[in-house]
């Protein structure tokens, strides 16, 4: 997976309002379906990173992650991670948003909640992320690559 295999995303993202989470949320739910075959295949790419080791070989359990780009002008200034989930992760700020695409890899797993799917998180939002009830495989877009750890 690389930026050219979600060059459409990428180029959505970056028109997207995020101080309105819900609205985005929206949006990318319409332009995007989860259970569309194009989402879909980005949810197998990312299965087949981790099985051959290209994707979330960084940290261990309950995250393992990976940086799959960094934000640039070709990537419309989006950074892109991805994340293996079964537990909770490090509290952060999202100092202008963040868009995640959620992929169950076992179990009835959720993300802050969340089914798979779209999650949007609004500039200057704050969380611990948190997967509960199995593990999931995250895409994480940030612009800039913005966010800051919060210290405990």
């Amino acid at each position: 997976m690389n930026s050219d295999t979600i060059k459409d995303l990428l180029i959505f993202v970056a028109a997207l309002d995020l101080s309105d989470a819900k609205s985005a949320k929206q949006q990318l739910d319409t332009a995007f379906p989860f259970e569309s075959e194009q989402v879909q295949q980005w949810g197998e790419l990312m299965r087949a990173g981790v099985a051959d080791g290209s994707l979330c070989g960084n940290g261990k359990a309950p995250m393992q992650y990976s940086r799959i780009f960094k934000n640039s002008e070709e990537t419309h200034n989006l950074s892109c991670d991805a994340v293996l989930m079964d537990g909770a992760g490090p509290n952060h700020i999202h100092p202008q948003g963040e868009v995640d695409l959620c992929f169950a890899v076992d179990g009835e797993p959720r993300f802050d909640g969340n089914e798979p799917g779209w999650t949007v998180y609004a500039a200057g939002s704050q969380h611990i992320p948190t997967v509960k009830g199995g593990r999931m495989l995250i895409l994480y877009l940030l612009p800039d690559g913005a966010f800051e750890f919060v210290k405990s």
